[in-house]
Formats: structure tokens, C-alpha cells, sequence
């Protein structure tokens, strides 16, 4: 079965902020993966002399390693919400 959020899920909840900033981190990982070993893959199957694939690997961990800081150091997940 799967995991169920215990109330009403809004973008005003530091919790579920925090849970689809990681879930969204984890999707774009899941993205570098499937692109750059595809693009590794038919370098490597048809011997081409590409000079590209180290280029999109190594910027897109840069922008992959940014989003990790972000959300694990810089982000703010404390209540937005004005009780008053």
C-alpha cells in the first residue's frame, strides 16, 4: 500500500515543501541517469569520436549537485502561513 499523507497536502506545509523538493531532486536524478547513460551508450556502441557527451555529463552534475545544496542547505521549510 502506499505511504499516505496524514492531512490535507498544500504547498504551505513545511513538511510536504521539504518531501516534493527531495522527490523532485530524486526525478531529476533519475532524468541525468536515463539521458547521460543513453548518450554514453551510443557513443560506445558506434565508436563516435563525440566530444559533447563529457560536457553534458559534466554540467548537468554541476546543476544536479546546485539543486542538491539547495535543497538540503539553503532551503527554507519553516511555515509560510499568516495566523494572524
Amino acid at each position: 500500500m502506499p505511504p499516505r499523507w496524514p492531512r490535507e497536502p498544500t504547498r504551505q506545509d513545511p513538511a510536504y515543501r521539504k518531501l516534493e523538493d527531495r522527490i523532485n531532486f530524486a526525478v531529476h536524478v533519475a532524468g541525468f541517469a536515463l539521458i547521460n547513460s543513453g548518450v554514453w551508450f551510443f557513443k560506445q556502441l558506434y565508436h563516435a569520436n563525440w566530444e559533447w557527451p563529457i560536457w553534458l555529463t559534466l554540467i548537468w552534475l554541476t546543476v544536479l549537485l546546485i539543486h542538491l545544496i539547495y535543497i538540503s542547505i539553503i532551503a527554507d521549510y519553516s511555515s509560510t502561513s499568516s495566523d494572524g
